[in-house]
């Protein structure tokens, strides 16, 4: 492989983190007695800022930034602290950065941006699945094997993914599973793809990414298996990779039949402010299924969808003289319920204050252990109500439409798997290994019955 060919992996594994802090402003932190490496980064009169230090692990493949426990790699890092790099301009690519900063730091040259095409999908062969031809459908059988996804849903989501192959300029091609991305107000234009399962043009191997000319800023994989339209979905599912939603669906679908009314979007990896405004702005009212993998990063992604949507809800707002005082107490990204109580109207505040009392003496009668769950149950029904009565005293307050009032729910796969589609192969092969376990017993039994007779 030659240098231009280099992916991100490549880039973890040949670049030190500590020369990418190097270059995004910070020095290292020679204090004596220190355990593990550290870097920091100090204000224009050299004195250290507080609070901005990160910590060197994995042997300087990775680092993390006290006392938050999630790690970064120098892919991430670059992608999540984009404005520290020099390559760094508004609406620039998170790929496209990392690309730059990396092969700069490897003295890789890089073409010129402005050499680049633009994202055409005229230039890839597409190959769509089409459920009625037995022959097309043969062609998708390696990609989705080793993921489990049937056949069945293959049918259900077969108008979002195809075979995508792109010729080179030295006549040579590679062929991905590819699931079209799109803006989420734009009607369906493709501006890129999710690629996975890629074959390189020299055969040397598979990988997955996305297509280096597309928008991966804001597309989105949208998809829905009876069309519902962005703007008219009640649910949205979000995950990180196309894999996961599909696996999901199969996973559900048998136990709620609404499921293909739903619509399903993948980031294609780390997701951006832009993807979240972007489906926010177009489907606010919808109900957010949050189903991000469960490791730190998906964590964080949560959070951080979950603030996006609160910032929508509240620019949704108009902040009146009477509202503003509140409006501005309640911290950027929070729910709209956490501001200063104290600057609401006197009635609302004591709605909140009926609701707070409720909640404290349904904490003391889970922690005191002698109560009946009963009784506690009673109790927590009473805080729900007035909450709720309380929700919509404080939604009539800021004049904000109900179906504004977003709603979401954090679904994570059942511990100890990462994703949906770790999830899916587990119970794959647990059926297997009870299917094969019966088998054995049947065989035992039809022995010990040949035995008898004789």
């Amino acid at each position: 492989m030659n240098d231009k060919e280099l992916t991100h992996d490549d880039f973890v594994q040949r670049i030190d983190i500590r020369d990418v802090l190097l270059d995004a402003g910070y020095r290292q932190n020679r204090r004596f007695g220190l355990r593990l490496s550290s870097f920091i980064r100090t204000d224009s009169e050299g004195k250290r800022i507080r609070g901005d230090k990160f910590v060197i692990t994995q042997q300087g493949k990775c680092c993390s930034q006290p006392p938050r426990q999630k790690e970064y790699n120098v892919v991430s890092f670059i992608k999540e602290h984009p404005t520290l790099f020099a390559e760094y301009h508004e609406g620039i690519d998170p790929n496209r950065l990392v690309n730059l900063v990396c092969s700069r730091l490897l003295n890789i040259p890089v073409e010129d941006k402005q050499d680049l095409r633009p994202f055409d999908i005229a230039d890839y062969d597409l190959h769509p699945f089409d459920p009625q031809d037995r022959e097309t459908q043969k062609t998708f059988y390696p990609y989705f094997k080793n993921r489990g996804i049937d056949l069945s849903t293959q049918n259900a989501f077969h108008r979002h993914f195809c075979l995508a192959t792109k010729h080179g300029a030295d006549g040579g091609a590679y062929t991905c599973l590819a699931f079209p991305l799109t803006l989420p107000k734009e009607g369906g234009t493709v501006v890129g793809f999710e690629e996975r399962d890629c074959v390189r043009m020299d055969g040397s191997g598979s990988y997955q990414d996305k297509a280096k000319e597309g928008n991966a800023n804001e597309g989105l994989w949208i998809a829905s298996p009876a069309g519902t339209p962005l703007a008219e979905a009640e649910h949205i599912y979000w995950f990180e990779s196309a894999y996961d939603a599909m696996a999901y669906y199969q996973l559900h679908q048998a136990q709620n039949q609404e499921l293909r009314k739903a619509v399903f979007v993948s980031t294609g990896g780390s997701p951006t402010v832009a993807q979240m405004q972007g489906v926010f702005s177009a489907a606010l009212p919808a109900r957010q299924h949050i189903c991000f993998d469960t490791d730190l990063a998906g964590i964080e992604y949560a959070k951080n969808l979950q603030q996006e949507m609160y910032r929508a809800v509240c620019s949704t707002i108009e902040a009146t003289s009477e509202r503003k005082p509140y409006l501005d107490s309640v911290p950027d990204g929070e729910n709209l319920d956490c501001g200063e109580v104290e600057l609401l109207p006197r009635d609302l505040l004591s709605k909140y204050g009926k609701y707070e009392s409720a909640w404290i003496e349904a904490r003391s009668m889970h922690s005191s252990g002698l109560c009946h769950t009963d009784d506690i149950q009673v109790q927590e029904d009473i805080v729900n109500r007035l909450y709720k009565e309380f929700r919509e005293g404080l939604r009539e307050f800021l004049g904000l439409d109900k179906r504004n009032d977003t709603s979401f729910v954090r679904e994570r796969p059942a511990y100890p798997h990462k994703n949906w589609n770790g999830l899916l192969l587990a119970e794959q092969k647990r059926e297997e290994s009870i299917g094969q376990n019966q088998e054995r017993e049947e065989n035992a039994e039809q022995e010990r019955q040949t035995h008898f007779r004789r």
